[in-house]
């Protein structure tokens, strides 16, 4: 069992089963993987303006492609996240057209995070939230052929954002492509379930994995398992709003609406850094789905990232 190391000189802003991997390792080895800023063209000193012209062919600057030796079609990909580390800054935004509340904020914004050991400092008031880093993008190489971009998740994974996808973690994906060919990046230094405003604490990284073949295995999409404790902001109670009616997609507008309003008014943040403190802290849950004709979703804001909460 070897460790590689894999730069983020060249990135992979697509998916393509007919890519030539940058690498090819052996089930059981590790790989030490260098992950670009997600979109490949912000730095710390990007403005509003910056964020609203990236070139969008450029998302996400992904990592690989990692060919696993003897993997094919019909197999499983098992992946554990052994250590995510970061270069000390990131960034939070909103873009105009997207976004689950694009209607409302039509406009570019973009705010800077300090990332300083175990802590993300938001930078306005006594607003720290702890580290818990995770990729956004982790996939294998599609089973159909041609490029496909990067933003919509699929079959092969990609761009799933899902939080829990935290060091420590296992996860699992189906070959699609003999190879397996996975890339991986968009790291998150923390982001809500959710990711309302469409952006975490978007942040270059460096990242270990371990890859191995489970051929007893059958998954049809991504599967993990993580550890315990779901979230370290869970010490000190939660604000929540709620909204109701007979449609989820706009309940759940309506909930980050509400919890942007409580923002303003009780933390004296702007509607634009509200909605991107939404993104990266707060929850957005189903809470009933049962009782027709109105169902309910609600949003939780843990109180613990407010110093003297």
């Amino acid at each position: 069992m070897a460790e590689h190391y894999l730069d983020d000189s060249i990135t992979q802003p697509f998916w393509d089963n007919s890519v030539t991997p940058r690498l090819t390792i052996a089930p059981g080895d590790t790989v030490v993987i260098e992950c670009a800023e997600p979109v490949g063209q912000l730095s710390p000193d990007s403005s509003d303006d910056d964020l609203a012209n990236i070139d969008f062919s450029l998302v996400h600057a992904l990592t690989g492609s990692i060919a696993i030796d003897g993997a094919k079609v019909g197999d499983t990909l098992e992946v554990e996240i052994l250590d995510m580390q970061h270069k000390g800054w990131g960034w939070t935004g909103h873009i105009p057209g997207f976004g689950l509340l694009q209607d409302d904020f039509d406009f570019a914004y973009i705010h800077h995070w300090q990332l300083a050991g175990e802590h993300c400092h938001f930078g306005l008031g006594d607003i720290v939230l702890p580290f818990e880093p995770f990729p956004g993008c982790v996939g294998v190489a599609p089973a159909e052929p041609g490029r496909l971009n990067t933003v919509p998740p699929r079959q092969n994974g990609g761009n799933v954002d899902i939080r829990d996808l935290v060091v420590g973690s296992v996860f699992w994906l189906p070959v699609l492509a003999d190879g397996a060919l996975f890339a991986t990046g968009d790291c998150h230094a923390a982001q809500g379930q959710g990711e309302v405003c469409g952006t975490g604490i978007e942040s270059p990284m460096t990242m270990t994995m371990r890859f191995n073949l489970r051929r007893e295995l059958a998954v049809r999409e991504l599967q993990l398992r993580r550890p315990s404790p779901m979230t370290k902001t869970d010490s000190a109670g939660w604000h929540i709003t709620t909204a109701h009616g007979p449609d989820l997609m706009q309940n759940a507008k309506n909930a980050v609406r509400y919890m942007i309003e409580w923002l303003v008014k009780n933390r004296s943040l702007t509607e634009s850094q509200a909605y991107c403190l939404c993104s990266v802290a707060g929850d957005l849950k189903i809470s009933e789905i049962v009782d027709a004709p109105n169902w309910i979703v609600s949003f939780h804001m843990p109180l613990s990232i407010f110093g003297g909460s």
